[in-house]
């Protein structure tokens, strides 16, 4: 056995206890915010949601940007929450400059990552069942990367773990960037304008 495997079965069982607590606390401590911030009066409407964050002042963008990161490498808070939330903080145009610069950020280290520990750090983050459905993709060659431009414009694909994907093949780095930046910006658009449609109807049935 080559010592790269050895390395890789020493480090994916720290990996997955990591990210398996990571996900736990972020999941718990999103609940959490959601019940406080509900009682609160936070999240009675998207400006009052504005106001609570803009309290951070100058350190607000940044630490958004920061947590769209943390959110596209290791799952710890549904990418859906905060990418909605970039929208109602800092308007249309400028929460989707601060989502996608997290993303794609957040999509370059995790390029690194795979390069790095391979397989043992996907299996680390997804389920076995979404691995096994879609390993099969590294042996289609070309087709791969055509099939990896589709996926990152369709909206409700599985990126992040694409994304994994596709650093276990032999796309290159620049290639897989190029592919990030020009297909993100409309599948984030019509991801985050849906759902922030949705949510502005819930807000305006919930009583005042």
């Amino acid at each position: 056995m080559s010592g790269r495997n050895r390395q890789l079965q020493a480090v994916s069982p720290f990996l997955q206890k990591v990210i398996n607590w990571s996900s736990i606390i972020g999941a718990v401590g999103t609940i959490a915010f959601c019940i406080w911030a509900y009682q609160a009066g936070v999240l009675q409407s998207k400006e009052t949601l504005s106001a609570f964050i803009q309290q951070a002042g100058i350190w607000g963008p940044p630490l958004f940007i920061f947590l769209q990161i943390l959110q596209t490498v290791v799952p710890i808070i549904p990418g859906a929450l905060t990418s909605v939330a970039g929208v109602f903080i800092y308007g249309h145009i400028v929460g989707t400059i601060y989502n996608y610069i997290g993303i794609v950020i957040g999509c370059a280290i995790i390029f690194y990552l795979v390069r790095i520990y391979g397989p043992a750090f996907v299996q680390s983050v997804v389920s076995k069942r979404t691995y096994d459905k879609y390993i099969g993709w590294l042996d289609e060659g070309n087709r791969f990367d055509r099939f990896f431009i589709f996926m990152m414009i369709w909206p409700i694909s599985p990126a992040d773990f694409l994304c994994m994907l596709a650093a276990l093949t032999k796309m290159t780095f620049k290639r897989y960037m190029i592919i990030i930046i020009l297909c993100k910006p409309f599948t984030l658009v019509v991801y985050t304008y849906g759902l922030t449609y949705i949510i502005d109807l819930f807000w305006q049935m919930v009583p005042k």
